[in-house]
């Protein structure tokens, strides 16, 4: 059944797909034309508006139209998108609100039409989860059912855009899923299978570039030299992804503290991106940063721009431009900006080689899809996705390699610097951190013995808040559990030690006790599993596990300890820590 619901979200999602690119296709010839059509190509650059230099108040009007969509309807539909899907796995048991989906597909197709600098892949990943998630919530799936589901509409909303099915599988393994076992890979495999087949049904089975065939002779890695080339090149690549998602948010900072209200902010953003669209066209014919920029990238790929200090601008000028636009409060995706970074600044490392040492026969097109690959790659965290969507557009086998280095270095450069993505930083800020990575944690498997607080104190009710506060003042951090238990000796409250050393300093005692007691919770053997207690007690969405003998409990004196959802996830921490600082058998030998 899961599996069917997937093929489902497939099908929606590829559809969705089509009607989103519609949705952009008619405001964009609304706005810069005066047109009500759906003709429209975005590998083809955008003639110029007829409009001249009012063209700068059309972005201003579609930040008036997007604050009010999103202000209104979903505030979730603001930014890139992906973010608000990961804080639906990892922090709403899965559950999107179903009009996300109609409200970022209104959002952003408008900040994408009237010149927003911002792509269609984050707002398509986000509706497709958006539809997993209320088909989800509608046929009541568990938790992992419908975060598998959001996952299998990610996945088909990258495969139906970019003709990538193994790309789109990848991206819901690196960055969606929170679980990747045959249960939850079979379903999202699936969904990318159908919304493929949608997507070339609809869009044709061609790749979203027409990427020529690429210099073999630049690819082939033939001296050492040539590799420490490729070495230099992902390391430029990583600063860039570096710079981009930390402009991003730079920006997004500087806005929120700005007087005036969203509406005022969004719309002078967008009015200096009016600005520079209007420069460009006027000096170049070409709008150049506008939408999603494939236009500027297919010519790169075609080698019909190859000016270096053009390239450069046209970097600076794009980061600028997305920064303004998602900083001020648009609706759109990174992967396409990253993918216009990553073309301009390959190309015009191609073009600086050219005239250092052109032996190395770098060309632009060549140069411009390992930077697509490397930028996307070290930016979203999406390493093997980035290296499989561009060999799925390129089908070149003699890219792979370079590739694979290039990335590499990019990723590890920018991981270095700075370990969030431009997925992950918008989630820390907002204290909502992601595991960085999915493993197996053996401890998981040992008893609650191995890990509960045995420190436990009993005490009436009939002493009062205050009383108890007073009494354990004195133990600081190293306060026990607190059981707190009525004339009957039913336990009605619970403070936990790792809680208690905070509360000694509030002065309301009311709400020092609301915040921080516990008055749900679970009873647990000493002999269970910690993976079975932590299912337990998310099932029973509580926080803390009273540890008797036997898992069974007629009295409170039976019990032998506390476990909490907190224990488990520092004990987790603790075990990664201790296993990388874990001494090689060689520095044993020599100790």
């Amino acid at each position: 059944m899961l599996s069917l619901l997937a093929v489902g979200v497939g099908i929606a999602a590829g559809y969705g797909a089509s009607i989103f690119r519609d949705l952009i296709a008619v405001f964009h010839n609304l706005a810069f034309f005066g047109e009500l059509s759906r003709a429209y190509d975005a590998n083809a650059h955008t003639a110029a508006s007829p409009f001249g230099a009012w063209i700068i108040i059309v972005p201003m009007l579609g930040a008036v139209a997007v604050t009010f969509l999103v202000q209104n309807f979903a505030p979730e539909a603001k930014g890139h998108g992906v973010p608000e899907v990961i804080d639906a796995i990892y922090y709403k048991g899965g559950r999107i609100r179903p009009g996300v989906a109609a409200t970022k597909a209104l959002a952003s197709s408008i900040s994408i039409a009237t010149g927003g600098a911002v792509g269609r892949e984050g707002p398509i990943i986000q509706i497709g989860s958006a539809i997993g998630s209320s088909l989800g919530q509608a046929t009541m799936l568990r938790e992992w059912q419908r975060n598998t589901l959001i996952a299998a509409g990610a996945a088909a909303g990258i495969a139906a855009t970019f003709n990538a099915p193994l790309g789109g599988l990848l991206f819901a393994i690196e960055i969606i899923l929170p679980e990747t076992s045959g249960r939850t890979l079979i379903p999202v495999a699936l969904a990318t299978g159908a919304a493929s087949f949608v997507g070339r049904a609809l869009f044709g089975n061609t790749p979203s570039f027409d990427i020529p065939a690429l210099a073999n002779n630049a690819l082939d890695l033939n001296s050492p030299e040539l590799l420490g080339v490729y070495v230099v090149f992902g390391v430029v690549m990583g600063l860039a992804a570096l710079v981009f998602t930390r402009s991003i948010y730079l920006f997004e900072g500087a806005f929120e503290r700005m007087p005036g209200n969203d509406y005022l902010r969004h719309v002078l953003g967008m009015g200096l991106v009016g600005v520079m669209m209007y420069a460009f066209v006027s000096l170049t014919g070409r709008y150049y940063i506008e939408g999603v920029g494939y236009a500027t990238i297919q010519d790169i790929l075609e080698n019909a721009l190859t000016a270096p200090w053009l390239l450069l601008l046209l970097f600076v000028a794009k980061l600028l431009a997305t920064s303004l636009t998602l900083g001020s409060g648009a609706s759109g995706g990174v992967f396409s900006p990253a993918l216009y970074l990553g073309a301009t600044l390959g190309g015009a490392f191609a073009v600086g080689m050219q005239h250092v040492a052109p032996w190395f026969e770098l060309d632009v097109a060549t140069m411009a899809v390992l930077g697509m690959a490397a930028v996307v790659a070290s930016a979203t965290g999406a390493a093997l996705t980035a290296i499989v969507i561009i060999f799925e557009m390129t089908r070149d086998y003699h890219v792979i390699i370079p590739m694979i280095i290039v990335v590499s270095i990019a990723y590890y450069v920018r991981q270095f610097l700075m370990a969030d993505t431009v997925y992950t930083f918008k989630l820390t800020r907002r204290n909502h951190p992601v595991p960085g990575s999915l493993e197996t944690n053996l401890f998981m498997l040992q008893k609650a013995s191995d890990f509960y607080d045995p420190r436990v104190v009993r005490v009436g009710n009939s002493r009062g808040l205050a009383e108890i506060r007073r009494r354990f003042r004195r133990f600081g951090r190293q306060t026990p559990n607190v059981l707190v238990m009525d004339a009957d000796h039913n336990i009605q409250a619970i403070f936990s030690s790792r809680r208690h050393y905070r509360l000694t300093r509030r002065a309301r005692i009311r709400s020092w006790a609301d915040e921080h007691m516990e008055t749900d919770y679970i009873v647990v053997g000493a002999d269970d599993m910690i993976f079975d207690i932590v299912g337990r007690l998310r099932a029973a969405k509580c926080e803390v596990a009273l540890v008797t003998a036997d898992g069974r409990m007629s009295h409170p004196r039976e019990v032998e300890g506390v476990l909490t959802l907190s224990d488990v996830a520092r004990s987790s921490r603790l075990a990664r820590q201790m296993e990388r600082r874990r001494p090689k058998k060689s520095d044993t030998g020599r100790a």
